[in-house]
C-alpha cells in the first residue's frame, strides 16, 4: 500500500523530511503545537504549496471562526462548576439514582462523569475533577486504587464525546460541518459510551467484589434521591440550558456556552461559593487550556492545506481502494487507524490533520459525513486511556501518584467495551443519524 501511495502522490523530501521532523520533536517531548508548526512551516518552504508570507495569515484565519469561540467558554464553564461546588452537587445526585445496586458508587462515579461532560466538553477537566471527589471514597469502598483511576480515566472519557464537545467544533470546522447538527448527532453515541463503562463496572465488581451495597429499601431510596435533588436541583439548571439552548436551535454552541458563564456565576454568587478574587486564578486556568488548544488548531491547518495540495488525501484513497474496495474492510481500517493516532497524540491534532486524509475514502464508500465525524471522535476518544499518551491516565495518575502502567492495565475492560461501540457505530448509520433531521441521514 506504501508503494502505491507514494507513486500515487510522487512524494519526495518536501513531504517525508517534515513527517521525520514531527516525529523527532515529538519524542524529544517537545511541545505538539510546536512540532506541528515546525513540521507545517518546513513542508511549504520544500513544497511551494503556500509562500510563506501568506503563513501568518493562514494561521489567523485558521482561528479566526465564531465557532471556536465555544471552547474558552464551555473549559470556563467547567472551572466555575468546581470552583462553586456545583459538581459536588452532581455527585451526591448520582450517588442517590445509583444506592440500590452493588457497586453504586462505582457506577455514580461514572454518571457524575457524564453529567460534567455534559457542561465542560473537556475530557481531562472531567477526570481532575471528578477524581478528586472520588478516587478517595471509591478506595474507602473496596476498589483497589489503580482500578478506581482507570474508572474515573474511562468516564471522563465521554468529554470528547457527549455534547457539548470541544472535539465536535473542531472537527466542524474543519469539515465545514455545524457543531450544532454534530452535538445532535453524538447524544445518543456518547450515552451508549457510558452506559458501556456503567456495565464494565458493573460485570468487573461482580466478578471481584470490589463494592457491597444495594441493600437500600424502597422508600429509603426514594427519601434519599428526593433529599439530593432538593439540595442540588439548581446544579442542572446549566446543563439544561446548555441542551435546550443547542437542541432546540436557539442558541449556538458559542450563545449556549456564554450563557452557561454567566449562570454558573451567578449560582456561585447567589451561593456564595464564588467571589470576584476567585476570577483571576479562573481566568489564567481556563486561558491555560485554551492555550494548548488553539495553537494546535492554528498551525495544522496550514499543515493541512499543504497536505491537501500535494495530492495526500487523494494519494491515500487510491493506494487503500487499490488494496480492497470491501466497504467493511475500509471502514476497519479508518477504525484501525484512528485509534493507533489515538494512542500517540492529542485528539485535536489528530482531528486537524486526519479528518481531510479519512473523510474522502469515507466518501469513497458512501458513509454518511455526520456517521463518519462520530465515529472518528469516538475512536479517538479510546486513545484517551491508552499508553503511551493516554491524557486521562496523566491526569489522574498526577492526582494520585499511582503508576501510569497499573492504571492503564485496569482499564483495560473499559477499552474493550467501548470499542464494542465504536463498532457499533462504524457499522450501523442509524445510531449516529437517528436524532438528525432527514437531511442528514
Amino acid at each position: 500500500m506504501w508503494n502505491t501511495f507514494s507513486q500515487t502522490v510522487d512524494l519526495g523530501w518536501d513531504f517525508y523530511g517534515p513527517v521525520i521532523l514531527f516525529v523527532v520533536l515529538v519524542a524529544l517531548a517537545v511541545p505538539v503545537w510546536a512540532a506541528i508548526g515546525s513540521a507545517a512551516i518546513v513542508m511549504l518552504m520544500w513544497s511551494g504549496a503556500l509562500p510563506l508570507s501568506l503563513v501568518g495569515e493562514s494561521l489567523f484565519d485558521g482561528i479566526d471562526a465564531f465557532a471556536l469561540t465555544a471552547v474558552p467558554l464551555f473549559i470556563l464553564t467547567g472551572d466555575v462548576l468546581v470552583r462553586t461546588g456545583l459538581s459536588r452537587k452532581f455527585l451526591n445526585v448520582a450517588e442517590a439514582l445509583t444506592q440500590f445496586a452493588k457497586g453504586g458508587f462505582g457506577s455514580a462515579t461514572v454518571l457524575v462523569c457524564g453529567m460534567f461532560s455534559a457542561i465542560s466538553g473537556s475530557d481531562a477537566a472531567g477526570a481532575a475533577a471528578v477524581g478528586r471527589m472520588t478516587i478517595d471514597r471509591l478506595v474507602e469502598s473496596g476498589y483497589p486504587r489503580p482500578y478506581a483511576c482507570a474508572l474515573v480515566a474511562a468516564g471522563a472519557c465521554t468529554g470528547i464525546l457527549i455534547p457539548p464537545s470541544i472535539a465536535y467544533i473542531i472537527i466542524g470546522l474543519v469539515l465545514g460541518i455545524s457543531a450544532s447538527t454534530l452535538f445532535m448527532a453524538a447524544l445518543i453515541p456518547g450515552m451508549l459510551i457510558l452506559v458501556s463503562i456503567l456495565i464494565t463496572n458493573i460485570v468487573v465488581n461482580r466478578i471481584y467484589g470490589y463494592e457491597g451495597g444495594g441493600n437500600v429499601g424502597f422508600g429509603e431510596y426514594f427519601a434519599n434521591l428526593g433529599r439530593a435533588l432538593a439540595s442540588g436541583w439548581y446544579a442542572f439548571i446549566v446543563p439544561g440550558i446548555i441542551f435546550y439552548g443547542i437542541f432546540s436551535g436557539r442558541l449556538t454552541p458559542t450563545e449556549a456556552g456564554a450563557t452557561a458563564v454567566i449562570v454558573t456565576v451567578i449560582l456561585g454568587f447567589i451561593l456564595g461559593t464564588l467571589k470576584l478574587a476567585d476570577f483571576p486564578a479562573m481566568l489564567i486556568s481556563s486561558a491555560k487550556v485554551n492555550g494548548v488548544i488553539l495553537p494546535i488548531i492554528a498551525f495544522s491547518l496550514p499543515l493541512a492545506q499543504a497536505l491537501a495540495i500535494m495530492g495526500v488525501p487523494q494519494g491515500f484513497v487510491t493506494a487503500v481502494t487499490g488494496l480492497t474496495d470491501d466497504p467493511a474492510t475500509l471502514i476497519l481500517l479508518m477504525i484501525l487507524i484512528l485509534i493507533a493516532a489515538g494512542c500517540v497524540m492529542e485528539t485535536t491534532p489528530n482531528i486537524v490533520i486526519l479528518a481531510p486524509i479519512l473523510k474522502p475514502l469515507a466518501d469513497n464508500i458512501g458513509m454518511n459525513e455526520i456517521q463518519f465525524c462520530i465515529m472518528m471522535i469516538t475512536a479517538l476518544g479510546v486513545g484517551f486511556i491508552t499508553p503511551p499518551l493516554g491524557l486521562n491516565l496523566f491526569v489522574v495518575s498526577g492526582i494520585t501518584g499511582e503508576s501510569i502502567l497499573r492504571i492503564a492495565w485496569r482499564a483495560v475492560p473499559f477499552v474493550f467495551f467501548m470499542l464494542i461501540v465504536v463498532l457499533l457505530i462504524a457499522y450501523v448509520p442509524a445510531i449516529s443519524t437517528t436524532m438528525l433531521p432527514d437531511v442528514y441521514k
